[in-house]
Formats: C-alpha cells, sequence, structure tokens
C-alpha cells in the first residue's frame, strides 16, 4: 500500500516535550538526545535548560523552543516579556505562550489582544516565531473563536490547544474550529493526547502541522516500520511521564 507521507513529514511534526517539572537534567539530555535521533521540528523544553538545549542543537534542523507563562497564563504582560527576553537571549527560536485564561473567560478582549501581541511583536524582532496556546479545556467556542481571530491580527505563527497539563487535551473538534477560523498563514498545533502514529497521521489529515508530543520514539519508530525504513538505533527511548 502507498502511503501518502514521508518520514520527514511526521518527524517534522513533532515538537519533543520536556516540561515535566520533575524531569532532571538527565532526562533532559537524554529526551535532546532523542529529539536529534529521530530528528523532530523541535525541543519544547523547561525554560532554565533552554541555553543547554540551544547549545547541543546548534548546526541541527531541530529547533529549540520553551514555554512562556507556562502553564497557566496568569502572568502580566511585564513578566511574559522578561521570560520572552531571556529566552531568546538563550537562543529560543519557537516559543510556546500561554494566553491569560482568566482574562479571556473574562473577555477582556484588549487585555488579551496586549498580552498575545508584545510577546509577538518581541518576538518577531529577533527573528523567531510564536505558538499561542489557548487551554481549551477551560473555555468556549466562541472564546476559541475570538482568540483565533486575534491571534491572526497580531501575527502569530501557530495557534495550540493545550498545555496538556488542563483536564483535557487536544480534540478533533477543537482542532477543526481552529483551522476554520484561522487565515492560511496561521498554522495549528496539537497538544495533549496525541500518543501513537494514528493519531498524529488523524490530527495531519485536519490541518495540523505540529504536535506536543512525549511519546516521539514510538510514533517515529512505527512510521519507519511502516514506511520500510530502518529502525533508529537509540538506545532507551522510553518517554518520561508527560503530557
Amino acid at each position: 500500500m502507498s502511503l501518502n507521507y514521508s518520514y520527514l513529514d511526521v518527524a517534522k511534526m513533532i515538537d519533543h516535550s520536556l516540561l515535566n517539572p520533575t524531569l532532571t537534567m538527565a532526562d533532559l539530555e537524554h529526551g535532546i538526545a532523542l529529539a536529534l535521533a529521530y530528528d523532530t521540528a523541535s525541543v519544547c523544553i523547561l525554560p532554565y535548560a533552554l541555553k543547554m538545549c540551544a547549545d547541543r542543537l546548534k548546526g541541527s534542523n531541530v529547533k529549540a523552543s520553551t514555554t512562556i507563562g507556562f502553564p497557566h497564563g496568569g502572568h502580566t504582560t511585564a513578566i511574559k516579556l522578561a521570560e520572552t527576553r531571556q529566552a531568546l537571549a538563550d537562543g529560543g527560536e519557537e516559543l510556546d505562550m500561554v494566553v491569560n485564561i482568566s482574562q479571556v473567560l473574562s473577555e477582556n478582549w484588549s487585555y488579551v489582544r496586549d498580552d498575545i501581541r508584545a510577546v509577538v511583536e518581541e518576538t518577531h524582532a529577533a527573528g523567531q516565531k510564536v505558538k499561542v496556546i489557548f487551554e481549551n479545556a477551560y473555555l468556549k467556542d466562541e472564546h476559541k473563536i475570538r482568540l483565533c481571530e486575534i491571534c491572526a491580527e497580531v501575527g502569530a505563527d501557530w495557534v495550540k490547544t493545550s498545555t496538556g497539563y488542563a483536564p483535557s487535551g487536544a480534540t478533533d473538534e477543537d482542532l477543526k474550529l481552529m483551522r476554520k477560523h484561522s487565515p492560511p498563514h496561521v498554522q495549528v498545533k496539537a497538544a495533549g493526547g496525541i500518543r501513537d502514529l494514528d493519531a498524529l497521521l488523524r490530527v495531519r489529515a485536519l490541518g495540523v502541522t505540529r504536535c506536543g508530543a512525549t511519546r516521539t520514539a514510538t510514533m517515529l519508530d512505527d512510521a519507519r516500520g511502516r514506511l520500510g525504513l530502518e529502525l533508529i538505533n537509540f538506545k532507551g527511548a522510553a518517554a518520561p511521564a508527560g503530557y
């Protein structure tokens, strides 16, 4: 049977997630090595380890990324900007910021817009990119749609479903909604619950271009097997706990 994807088509969908607060330095080093071995799109790592991560990834095709205002989004805009500047100084190429969920639910759209714009403009001025996390588990559809519109207005690069630490993560219904209400230049990222290759391929068909994942090795070993490619010889590739 002919498959309609290549290995890199799926590997470059994955932001390998290293955000669980219990991960040790050894776990983080292991995760970076895994992402390099499997040639993922990026490593999204705990902020304090970003500089180390960026140094390890230098010269590769795997990007260094981290989070801003994570996981609850309630930081002041000034703090989110301070985090953004530190992340950019540490070599961050893609930043995943959490909206102010309280202000979204309050429908204070001016605050929400200014908060997102501040991080997007600071990041774009440095030539890097931003993914905006909605945390859809707490929102109504009208909130998600308005956030898509705001992200398009301020030039965000991705809209993203979840942190992975809320009661639920990405759903097909939310992904369809976000793709429908985002212009073509704004990509969609799924996070939370994408744990096998079939799920990855399913959301790819919905227009998703990135997924946060911890089960990277399992998914990409499966992809290589289905494509008839030699498996990657990476020892101890079991994912740590996470979303």
